[in-house]
């Protein structure tokens, strides 16, 4: 069968994930012609902790209020040291009024944030969708991306959010490096019988990190990194045996604990893409960077992706100039490089020092969580640059609309 070679569009936007929506939204919603390629995924029960600055792009793009009764804030995080090794590290404790923010970050369920994000989607008529599949991607003059249906769409730049196995990266080109851990995460819900407190609870151990966020209500998200053996076993536990080993690994913080339906397994792997954009395609989210999930980085990584893309779009139609032409991908590229290549050294390095079982890894650890304990001007600079890293918030995340 032929293509239908009709439809042309100024920007493409391929994957429906949240990166993806986000990038079709905030370029819709500036009066750029958008279409937004890919069939809407399966009901994800995971979570995601929202940084201060992804929940103010969200509440700027008209979708924080379609779903943030369904957020919990997290206005504490709380290390504590959970290994028997000879050198421990102290407790700490960061709030989030100590920098004048209301609370660190919003944990939600998947579901709802695409949910409300698709909602707002639909609310715009410069967005089109189409729930179809990229089969191939290619460049020239143009970008042409041939659809599952035998159609096909020409635009001026395609985004490329369709994950970690990207048909646009290949189709740019564009290698990866990458960098497998011995840890799997098994993530899933659990509800409690003691109130959180909107206090996010983080346990290192010699495996990884166990990690309690709030959700609403008597409800929490688990994170739990262990070695691949040890992860298989627990996700085979029923759902009374995984509950009990719940309240165990979490000290009984939440008092009884029931793990609701929904389980998820994956192998930890940090992987970076060598360019972040290349010959009129821009790559965003897992696309273009894989992190462990430590420090709740890999999402918000992915929506500061969006966000600047969006912006650098916009202002390239404003001023008549190519949104796909070289200028804006080097300028996306040099924008984004330093943000996610710092954080993923920052991620692999507490990793690793977790792994460590060499004495002077394990004292610097205690020494740096001492630190941040005892002087203040560190520990709110270290809070500030995590939460909303000053030298790579785009505009949509400091409250600023588009163009």
């Amino acid at each position: 069968m032929a293509e239908n070679t009709g439809l042309m569009t100024e920007v493409a936007v391929v994957g429906a994930g949240p990166a993806g929506l986000l990038a079709a939204i905030a370029l819709a919603a500036a009066g750029i012609d958008t279409v937004l390629i890919g069939r809407r995924a399966p009901e994800d029960h995971r979570t995601t902790a929202l940084m201060a600055g992804s929940v103010t792009a969200l509440e700027t793009l008209g979708v924080w209020p379609l779903c943030r009764d369904h957020a919990a804030a997290l206005k504490t995080l709380r290390i504590a040291d959970a290994t028997a090794r000879l050198l421990r590290a102290p407790e700490a404790r960061f709030t989030a009024a100590e920098i004048d923010l209301p609370a660190f970050a919003h944990n939600i369920e998947n579901r709802h944030l695409v949910a409300a994000m698709e909602a707002r989607a639909e609310m715009l008529p410069t967005l089109r969708r189409l729930p179809l599949n990229a089969r191939a991607v290619t460049t020239g003059q143009e970008a042409r991306i041939a659809l599952d249906d035998d159609s096909a769409i020409a635009a001026q730049l395609v985004i490329g959010a369709d994950g970690a196995r990207s048909l646009c990266r290949a189709a740019a080109g564009i290698a990866t490096r990458q960098r497998p851990y011995p840890q799997h995460a098994l993530t899933y819900n659990i509800g409690h019988a003691r109130a959180h407190g909107n206090v996010s609870t983080e346990f290192h151990t010699e495996a990884g990190p166990f990690t309690l966020v709030p959700l609403p209500g008597l409800r929490s998200s688990v994170i739990c990194v262990v070695d691949p053996p040890e992860a298989e076993d627990l996700h085979a536990l029923d759902d009374e045996a995984l509950s009990r080993e719940t309240e165990r690994r979490s000290h009984f913080v939440l008092g009884k604990v029931s793990v609701e339906p929904g389980r998820g397994l994956f192998p930890l792997a940090a992987e970076t893409a060598e360019t972040f954009a290349r010959a009129r395609i821009a790559l965003v989210g897992e696309a273009a960077h894989r992190v462990p999930p430590i420090g709740a980085q890999g999402l918000n990584l992915g929506l500061r992706d969006a966000a600047t893309i969006a912006e650098l779009v916009t202002d390239a139609v404003a001023a008549g100039r190519d949104p796909g032409g070289e200028a804006v991908l080097s300028r996306y590229d040099t924008m984004r490089a330093s943000d996610v290549r710092g954080r993923t050294i920052a991620i692999d390095l507490l990793n690793r020092s977790l792994l460590s079982g060499f004495l002077p890894v394990q004292g610097a650890r205690g020494l740096g969580l001492y630190l941040l304990n005892r002087i203040g001007p560190l520990r709110r600079a270290v809070m500030r640059e995590g939460i909303a890293p000053q030298l790579a918030q785009p505009r949509l995340m400091r409250g600023d609309t588009l163009p």
